[in-house]
């Protein structure tokens, strides 16, 4: 392997692409699956996910669920649905004055969470808004200059799927500051009157967890991130324990872990991956009394599934798993029980409360909570 500073999910997709535009896959070819490519190039499959998202972002490939991956174009001409950074140095349309110009700043187009939230925006469209569009790849420094450079633009109001950082940037707080029109997406500023949409992170979780109380479990772990200053991994947790409080069924903290640091964007490496899950699987050694384990997010469930199948333990007969989200190219062939976020539904709301904002109609409340649904999966 190379040694860089790149990302290796980087270097699989580059390595990918290469190959199609030097035609060794032909368009209708299927290239390998994530287990084929995490075999050939050593690392995990969450690894190899990743580069195939950002091929199938890129439309290089349509991913067919139960079928694998098939090139879908092989030249870098393309039309995109919307603006990206390089695109919005010229607008498409020129501004008329009754038409409205957005921005929207996103972590990654991932299919887990983030894709669905756009397709909302763009659902709410209509014919005298248009949208900018910025990536941000989880990094707070591309978040502000995201912002600037939106700002810079023209557009009226914000969108913002925040990065996942011990603190808002200090862009965010200025848009808060100066009463420019946001909203934020999946979190929420504390202590300062913004607009926010979310899921009901805490009734989703207390739902998930009542379901396994229901399945039997008693003892039941859970994995996050480090809550950092993020109020979602706060109420998925707040949730956790009202579950346990209304069934008086005692918490036991021995079965939690709060350091799962490689779903975070700036700590993402195979390196971090491999230590997650050997975390994971010292946390199930040192207590086999736990029979069900909440994953706070997608790919931490992936990394807790490692752990289990490589202790030799059968998910759900050993271990259950419930977890937050899920690929939606995966729910014809779901991997786990899991809380279905409505993403479409908080981008389309989203794109109502800012409208409202720039045209400075008045709202009844500043922050929107929405329901989650929990989806039965082979996992529990």
């Amino acid at each position: 392997m190379i040694r860089t500073a790149t990302p290796l999910y980087e270097k699989i997709y580059q390595s990918l692409k290469e190959e199609i535009m030097n035609n060794r896959y032909k368009i209708g070819d299927r290239i390998p699956s994530e287990k084929e490519l995490a075999e050939l190039f050593g690392v995990s499959r969450i690894t190899t996910k990743r580069a195939l998202e950002m091929l199938a972002r890129d439309e290089f490939i349509i991913r067919k669920p139960g079928r694998g991956s098939f090139v879908s174009r092989q030249d870098l001409q393309k039309t995109p649905p919307v603006h990206e950074e390089d695109d919005a140095q010229e607008p498409m349309v020129k501004k008329k004055e009754e038409n409205i110009l957005i921005g929207m700043i996103i972590t990654d187009f991932d299919s887990s969470f983030g894709l669905d939230v756009l397709t909302g925006v763009e659902e709410a469209s209509d014919d005298n808004t248009f949208l900018l569009l910025h990536r941000t790849h989880g990094h707070p420094e591309n978040e502000e200059i995201a912002i600037q450079q939106l700002i810079k633009t023209g557009v009226q109001g914000l969108i913002i799927v925040p990065s996942r950082a011990e603190n808002f940037s200090p862009a965010i707080l200025k848009l808060a500051v100066e009463q420019f029109p946001f909203v934020l997406v999946d979190r929420r500023l504390k202590g300062i009157a913004t607009y926010s949409v979310a899921s009901n992170n805490v009734v989703a979780a207390r739902e998930a967890v009542e379901y396994l109380f229901k399945k039997g479990h008693k003892n039941i772990g859970l994995l996050s991130p480090p809550p950092l200053d993020s109020t979602t991994v706060e109420e998925r947790i707040e949730g956790f324990v009202q579950a346990h409080a209304e069934k008086g069924i005692a918490i036991d903290k021995k079965l939690w872990m709060n350091d799962i640091i490689s779903t975070l964007p700036d700590q993402f490496s195979e390196e971090n991956i491999k230590n997650d899950i050997q975390k994971i699987k010292r946390k199930i050694m040192k207590n086999p009394q736990m029979t069900a384990l909440l994953a706070i997010e997608y790919n931490i469930a992936l990394e807790a599934e490692s752990a289990i199948k490589a202790l030799g333990l059968r998910i759900p007969e050993d271990i259950a798993i419930i977890c937050f989200d899920h690929p939606r190219d995966h729910v014809h062939n779901l991997k786990f029980t899991y809380i279905q976020q409505p993403q479409v539904d908080m981008g389309r709301t989203a794109k109502s409360v800012l409208l409202k904002l720039i045209k400075k109609e008045k709202l009844s409340k500043n922050k929107f909570f929405l329901d989650a649904h929990l989806i039965e999966g082979p996992s529990t």
